[in-house]
């Protein structure tokens, strides 16, 4: 089984990784992670601000990662934001049905309600640099991208709306 979590920054992609790592005892890679040793191996001249070529960059090899490991029986969780809306569109149902796919956004109602514990815990599981452009308004025009990506794509995404522990839950039970 490969878990697949996507969806926009600070939504809690890592976290639910982390929790799932624990639970189901699967390995987890983060495509922040890779995309940080091809940026800092000079593999690439893309930087860690430029998010649009870098879905387009790293999605292939994510791609081919899951396809490994599906070919191999092995489980694996993969986060990260980088992950294209028509991701489907690159395997066949041989792969597939080996997904769980879960996109994490935000609603404006819960970004305006609860935006001090977002950054507050932008944290929690790996030390982020203090990103000085997380705004209200930019959490909420990235949030509206990713939903409206995905669903525009035929997904389901999971929003987060007023009780964000219990979202998480729902997703581990």
């Amino acid at each position: 089984m490969i878990i697949l979590i996507t969806g926009a920054s600070h939504t809690g992609k890592t976290l639910l990784a982390q929790r799932m790592l624990e639970k189901y005892h699967y390995p987890c890679i983060s495509i922040d992670h890779l995309k940080m040793g091809l940026i800092r191996s000079g593999y690439t001249s893309l930087t860690p601000e430029d998010d649009s070529e870098l879905t387009g960059y790293l999605w292939p090899v994510v791609r081919e990662i899951i396809k490994t490991a599906i070919e191999n029986s092995q489980n694996l969780i993969i986060e990260g934001c980088y992950v294209p809306f028509n991701w489907r569109d690159d395997l066949s149902e041989q792969y597939l049905s080996a997904i769980r796919f879960i996109c994490l956004v935000m609603t404006d109602g819960y970004i305006d309600n609860h935006f001090e514990d977002i950054v507050h815990y932008e944290s929690v599981i790996e030390n982020r640099i203090v990103d000085s452009d997380c705004t209200v308004e930019s959490l909420k025009a990235d949030n509206r991208k990713y939903m409206n990506g995905f669903l525009h794509a035929g997904e389901h995404v999971v929003r987060i709306e007023s009780d964000y522990a219990q979202t998480i839950q729902t997703l581990l039970d």
